[in-house]
Order: structure tokens, then sequence, then C-alpha cells
């Protein structure tokens, strides 16, 4: 209830009422950087974002410290913070780079699509096979490898993987079969994706936590947007920045 100030004959405002003056005063200052940044989360959430990469699994593509662009509306449309459909205008292709939530542990991850609904896989000593077709390897160009550590590049094999028109660096380890570099034939049933990384003998992939499923990619990746070396005091690589991926 408002009660009169007799000094000055004027209605004095109740505690309540200064409180949402301060409120409203807040608002009006800061209004423009709350919208801001609910657009920008509801944005990175559902429209377009970039991933830090944390581990090597797609070396020699990606390296640690990347900072890849990941465009989430290059399938479908989710409600933002889900994995809720709304429309869906595509599907993901053979060869290129997805982020999807694994199966085995929900952690977000950065992988190559190897197989799509309907491709009979298997992999011999590190051989691909895709439909009974055996991928073809060529000489990688150095400069895609040299960012490397020198061990890597001494105890690395760097081949052009090229399946019909999809080529792509990557890179193995000599070793004898195993059931890691050996594997299948397996057919790959509707709405399920085999991923495999390009650094293929140090990939925790499809080979380890199985197929995804299609409502579990959230986006392709297509560009590193900038580059720190972790071992080189975060120093930036300037020569990956803008970087597409292939």
């Amino acid at each position: 209830m408002n009660v009169y100030n007799k000094n000055k004959n004027k209605v004095a405002e109740e505690p309540s009422d200064r409180g949402k003056s301060k409120l409203r005063a807040a608002w009006e200052e800061w209004r423009t950087l709350i919208i801001f940044l609910i657009v920008m989360v509801l944005f990175r959430s559902a429209i377009g974002d970039w991933n830090q990469v944390p581990s090597g699994s797609m070396k020699p593509t990606i390296l640690e410290g990347d900072r890849v662009v990941v465009n989430k509306l290059a399938y479908d449309l989710k409600v933002p913070f889900t994995t809720w459909h709304v429309a869906e205008w595509g599907d993901p292709r053979r060869g290129e780079i997805v982020t999807f939530y694994s199966p085995d542990d929900e952690k977000l991850l950065i992988k190559r699509v190897i197989g799509v609904p309907g491709d009979v896989i298997k992999m011999r000593n590190n051989q691909l096979y895709i439909n009974n077709e055996p991928a073809t390897y060529s000489r990688l160009d150095t400069d895609i490898f040299n960012q490397l550590d020198y061990y890597q590049r001494r105890t690395h094999a760097f081949f052009n993987e090229k399946y019909q028109e999809i080529e792509h660096a990557v890179m193995l380890r000599p070793a004898p079969a195993s059931e890691y570099n050996s594997f299948g034939p397996i057919e790959i049933p509707q709405d399920q994706y085999m991923m495999l990384g390009d650094n293929r003998d140090n990939s925790r992939d499809s080979r380890r936590i199985g197929l995804v499923s299609r409502d579990r990619i959230t986006g392709r990746a297509h560009t590193v947007a900038f580059s720190v070396d972790y071992e080189e005091y975060y120093m930036p690589r300037i020569d990956r920045f803008l970087k597409p991926l292939n």
C-alpha cells in the first residue's frame, strides 16, 4: 500500500516498487547484451558452431589445437540443445567429416563418414574395401603431414586414400593384421553410418563404439577457423587459418 509523505504531499514508493524500478533500469542498460548472448547460444546450438579438437584421431587432416567450423544446418534443423529433428533435407555422404554424439559415452566426436546405409565395408590390414571395391593408395604431399612431430613422421606411413571420386589423407602404422586394422564385411543398415578416423591406428571410432545412428549426427565440419600449437606455448599456426577440410 502506498503511504503519503506529509512534508512533500506526494506518494512514496514501497520497497517492492523500488526493486522493480532497479530491475527495469538494469534491463534497459543490459538488454542488448542479454539478447545478443541468447541469440548466439541458440545460433551455436542449432545453426553453426566451431569445435575444439582435443585428440589426434583425425590426423593429418585435423590437428590437435584446430578449431573447426561445423555447419549444423547441413542436413537438418534441430530443436536447440537437443537432437530432436524439426526438419531434414539431406543425409551425410561418404567422405564427409561430421560431428556426432558417441553411442558409447555421449561424448561429441569428429570423424569421417566411411559407410552409408546399404554399403558393405571391410578392411584387411588397413586396406579399405567398400562394396567389394578396394580403395587405392598413393603418395601424399609432404606439406600435409610436415606439421606432425618427428616421431610421428618416422613411425607412420602417409597416403592419399581414394575411393571413386572421394580422396583424403590417412596415416597408418605398419603392423601385423589385427581385429582393429582388419574387420568385416559389415553391411550398414538403414539410418546407420560407419565412422573412421583418418589416423587409422589411433582412433576410437566405429570399430570401438559401433555404428552411429542418423539422429546422433549434429553437423558437417568444413573449415579450420584457426589453430594453435599446444606443444609451442599455444602459438598460432597461421597457415591453418581458414583452411578447408578435405
